[in-house]
């Protein structure tokens, strides 16, 4: 009996986790895998179902979350720009 055939059930916690560990620098799916004793497939759908749920992302490719935290500072600077814009036009408007 060496458990063929039985399959064990991952909460959602633990996937996510999977996850982000194989999207770490230096890591691989297989090893991941590997290390945490679960088949290569089982990781690679879990990655395709959590980037279909919108899940990944930040959360776990640092690309991605280099991107967000860009975004944000550009439309921070955005907002800042047109503060200044509106700032102008009413002290340019008194000086007249």
């Amino acid at each position: 009996m060496s458990g063929e055939g039985t399959r064990r059930h991952h909460d959602r916690a633990f996937k996510v986790e999977a996850v982000g560990l194989s999207f770490q620098p230096g890591r691989s799916v297989a090893g991941v895998a590997r290390d945490l004793g679960i088949h290569e497939n089982q990781l690679w759908r879990w990655r395709k179902q959590l980037k279909d749920e919108g899940m990944l992302g930040s959360e776990t490719d640092p690309a991605q979350t280099e991107i967000s935290r860009l975004r944000r500072q550009l439309a921070e600077v955005a907002e800042e720009r047109d503060i200044l814009k509106k700032a102008l036009a009413v002290l340019s408007r008194r000086g007249q």
